[in-house]
């Protein structure tokens, strides 16, 4: 029976027999062909997939750190676990809070938002699973700030992705994506908020992969209006649709730029334009859900094939990092909301009339 991905793959994690494992059984999420893309980028012989990490238990790849971060928390005997968030932490984090609850385990779980920057549906799980929610005024880095100095000064855990827990469990990703194509694809295409997750996934690869030209090219994407790593300096005030990737001030920068160089990839930015066309095409194209700062990876695979960067006959593996039920709002901005909300009467002959027949 599955386990959860820490048990998955014990081997390449920091646990022992005396490490209470706080799992919700995440991981093990789909890899999929998605054929429209790859007959969009227009190169020759191409396979892209999609890695489903919406599918993990509270909806996003936040998950796979967070059975690592709290395992190890409650077993140096914590109490209390504090994170800021542009959500999907926050939502993870009380979820395994929670879920420590259940096990035996006292955890209370504090949860730092930037005021009025977070998805609803992002929220709702965190104030659901039993999480103390405090909005700050300011963006995400400074609640991050803030988060940080209070871990130095009391006795509460950060969970955010600077425990290097929370990098070792998302590392799981990257082992599956190999099992399940039997070698690493030629590129990776991932969306870059924090910069924890690109430097998770190269670390499993580095991990998984002893050979270092059969590791993939890292392909990281920020938002245009998002984009440190890109310009080069720390964005004071960043804004983008992609709610999940909206920080100027990424706290894995300098590990995402050594994936960036270690693997011959890039790190480039698409605008939100770009984001929510392929948001779009995931959706009506390939039938698959995603949140808008997923679609990120995607509308970076499409722009980097304009530009003549992935060679043909490659494997790509783009990843969908969130749920599109996390941002509700944004799905019902892209669609016809006026027909659907037209009402009819209630006659066949009406209703046939309308399909046209």
């Amino acid at each position: 029976m599955y386990q959860g991905s820490i048990l998955k793959y014990p081997q390449f994690m920091s646990v022992n027999n005396q490490t209470p494992i706080i799992s919700l059984m995440e991981g093990r999420t789909l890899l999929v062909p998605a054929p429209h893309i790859a007959k969009l980028t227009k190169v020759n012989g191409i396979k892209v997939y999609l890695k489903m990490e919406g599918l993990n238990p509270t909806g996003s790849f936040k998950d796979r750190g967070m059975t690592m971060a709290v395992s190890k928390a409650v077993e140096k005997g914590a109490k209390k676990i504090i994170c800021a968030s542009t959500g999907n932490t926050s939502a993870s984090a009380a979820a395994y809070a929670a879920r420590a609850r259940a096990l035996g385990y006292p955890l209370d779980c504090f949860v730092l938002i930037p005021a009025g920057y977070v998805a609803l549906g992002k929220l709702s799980q965190a104030m659901i699973y039993g999480a103390k929610v405090l909005q700050v005024e300011g963006n995400f880095d400074d609640a991050l700030n803030i988060v940080k100095e209070l871990s130095l000064q009391y006795p509460i855990d950060l969970v955010n992705s600077v425990n290097p827990f929370r990098i070792e469990g998302q590392k799981t990703a990257a082992y599956e994506i190999c099992d399940d194509l039997g070698a690493a694809p030629d590129y990776l295409c991932i969306p870059v908020g924090n910069a924890g997750n690109i430097t998770a996934y190269w670390a499993g690869f580095k991990d998984y992969i002893k050979n270092p030209s059969a590791r993939p090219k890292m392909f990281g994407f920020q938002a245009a209006g998002a984009a440190p790593i890109v310009r080069g300096h720390i964005v004071e005030k960043p804004e983008t649709i992609g709610t999940a990737i909206r920080i100027g001030n990424p706290a894995s920068w300098k590990f995402a730029e050594a994936a960036r160089d270690e693997s011959k990839g890039i790190i480039d930015e698409v605008t939100d334009d770009e984001m929510l066309e392929a948001y779009r095409i995931i959706h009506d194209c390939e039938g698959f859900n995603c949140e808008p700062a997923s679609a990120a990876s995607v509308a970076g695979l499409l722009k980097a094939s304009r530009q003549g960067k992935i060679i043909p006959e490659s494997t790509v593996v783009c990843i969908l990092t969130g749920n599109g039920l996390k941002d509700p709002k944004t799905a019902m901005d892209q669609s016809d909301m006026a027909a659907a909300e037209k009402t009819y009467k209630a006659d066949e002959n009406v209703i046939a009339g309308v399909l046209g027949f």
